[in-house]
């Protein structure tokens, strides 16, 4: 161990700063940055009292990588190789690129947002999408919020704030972070009435509920699980007709919501909004980041005085997005325009509709590099497996897909594998499952972006 005599060898701060190496890490960090992170790494040494002491070269660069871990994003892209497309915890849908550049130019420039360009007069920001979500749903009328369980919020106390609302208790669902729908419905304002069972509910037991203090009657579409067996529901259609023979608005919440039929693509078929809005609902509200595939935020469409009392709400302005998500949303939205090209421009389509023997060809070429690449004693190997749509859409569906399936004997060295793949300069995010790390190729698009990527991966991390 070094003296006290020996550390006052150690280049003060002013020094370091003064070095050419100082002054590229000054010009990127600045001043004040590079001189705290050295005089924390100073002291560091300090407390060690390594012999020999570092040249100031690599006390500069230990502050640099400190700075560089600093700077570095939590929200850097990395690889979702889960086999769950739309992951919740990986920000769901891919954004097309229309929709990335039309995002890129409102944030770079002033935008006509609230602002009539023919009238030279205010204008409303939900003009940029009525149109398109009134062509595409066959709606009256359309307004946007920043997300789905937003537009289910705002509806419900527009619609029924201090009344009572009806729904079947098979459709009492919680979504993602534990939100419950019963939850919402009391934020809302409304007084829930739970008609049925969990797993039968019929016409007569929403007549039976109705009565003067019925605000409004509401069907939610339980797109994040199923019920099987001896089970009865009312229709969208059914459920319209009663509502409306009582007076009462119908709202169908989609939850996921689509604008295609999604069976041509090898999905199971998902009732669509344009159904929705035929069947009578009164107001539809859907999702815009799940299998619409845009970025993150809620519709309603429906009937024109209702969603004008919506815009009336003063709620709707803090719920209302900015013109960035409104760009994105609207490039995306005209996507829709031409159904015959939309898997080859929407990634979230072209993601669910890859065909298996495409991807088991991607694995059998990635496979011989990538067991170059890996730690000694990991084996790896071609296999198929099933990916998952996610965000709660079609959860017990799955898409054939192909994987790689790496196997390191003993857990703890295939813990310290994931962690060595999540810890590259792009994370490589897979799952363990049945002893193995398991990547499914279907959402990897990149492969020489990604074998680039791994040959970061330290050859020693998870020898075994």
């Amino acid at each position: 161990m070094l003296g006290k005599a020996g550390l006052r060898a150690l280049p003060s701060v002013d020094r370091l700063l003064g070095m050419a190496e100082g002054a590229g890490v000054t010009d990127r960090f600045g001043h004040a940055e590079v001189s705290a992170a050295l005089r924390q790494v100073l002291a560091a040494i300090r407390a060690e009292a390594p012999e020999p002491l570092p040249e100031p070269a690599a006390i500069l660069a230990r502050a640099g990588a400190l700075l560089e871990a600093r700077d570095r994003s939590g929200l850097r892209p990395l690889f979702n190789l889960t086999g769950t497309v739309l992951h919740t915890n990986l920000g769901r849908a891919l954004l097309a690129e229309a929709a990335v550049e039309a995002a890129t130019a409102a944030m770079r420039d002033a935008v006509a947002l609230e602002f009539d360009l023919d009238t030279g007069k205010r204008g409303e920001r939900d003009d940029h999408l009525r149109e398109l979500l009134r062509e595409l749903t066959g709606a009256e009328d359309a307004t946007v919020v920043n997300n789905n369980a937003a537009a289910v919020l705002i509806a419900l106390n527009t619609l029924g704030e201090g009344r009572e609302a009806i729904v079947s208790r098979g459709e009492l669902i919680e979504i993602g972070g534990a939100f419950r729908m019963p939850d919402i419905m009391a934020r809302a304002g409304v007084r829930l009435v739970e008609v049925g069972t969990t797993n039968r509910t019929h016409p007569k037991d929403y007549k039976a509920a109705l009565h003067p203090e019925t605000g409004l009657v509401l069907k939610v579409h339980t797109s994040n699980y199923r019920i099987e067996g001896f089970t009865s529901e009312v229709g969208g259609a059914a459920l319209a007709a009663i509502a409306h023979e009582a007076g009462v608005p119908m709202l169908n919440d989609l939850g996921s919501g689509t604008l295609i039929d999604l069976s041509p693509y090898g999905m199971a078929r998902e009732p669509t909004v344009r159904e929705a809005v035929e069947e009578g609902a009164d107001l539809v509200t859907f999702s815009g980041d799940k299998l619409l595939g845009g970025p993150q935020a809620g519709f309603i469409v429906g009937r024109r005085e209702l969603i004008e009392a919506i815009n009336r709400n003063p709620m709707k302005r803090a719920l209302r997005v900015d013109k960035i998500r409104l760009a994105a949303l609207e490039a995306t939205l005209k996507l829709y325009r031409d159904p015959q090209r939309l898997a080859e421009r929407l990634p979230t389509l072209r993601l669910l509709s890859r065909p298996q023997a495409e991807i088991e060809a991607q694995a059998r070429r990635i496979l011989p590099a990538l067991a170059g690449l890996l730690p000694p004693g990991v084996a790896v190997e071609a296999m198929p497996c099933h990916s998952q749509i996610g965000s709660g859409a079609l959860p017990l569906d799955t898409l054939p897909s192909f994987g790689l399936r790496l196997a390191a004997p003993g857990g703890r060295a295939l813990e310290a594998l994931a962690a060595a793949l999540r810890d590259l300069p792009r994370p490589v995010i897979g799952r363990l499952r049945d002893g193995a790390l398991v990547l499914d190729l279907r959402c990897l698009t990149d492969e020489a972006g990604f074998l680039s990527n791994l040959a970061k991966l330290p050859s020693s991390h998870g020898a075994v």
